[in-house]
């Protein structure tokens, strides 16, 4: 494995590629070590990737935000249907409108 220079800098690009598959490796609970890195270091290991591997990277953090974004709407909209039946309302029966002032009235709750 390549080494460290000053600051936690790889001294090629290659050697970048190695570690982020090796992270990658290590992230799969096969016993081994695991390593400890800062934000801005998996940073800079990123940006010394080639364009592909970037992509790549980007690709994968989009899906995941994606995947996230996706979890939490259906979970928000199915707390609001529990809230409004709490209150004899049918969430998916109200206007648009209705579901604003809904979720304001929520909000400005003492």
């Amino acid at each position: 494995m390549a080494t460290m220079r000053s600051g936690g800098k790889r001294s090629c690009s290659k050697c970048a590629k190695r570690d982020i598959e090796s992270l990658m490796i290590l992230g799969q609970n096969t016993g081994m070590a695991t390593l400890s890195l800062t934000d801005e270091q998996v940073v800079e290991l990123v940006k010394q990737l080639p364009p592909q591997s970037k992509r790549r990277v980007l690709t994968d953090l989009t899906a995941e935000r994606d995947q996230w974004w996706q979890t939490t709407a259906r979970d928000g909209e199915n707390d609001m249907r529990r809230l409004a039946s709490a209150r004899s309302l049918d969430w998916d029966t109200m206007t648009e409108t209705q579901r604003e002032a809904f979720v304001d009235d929520i909000l400005h709750e003492s």
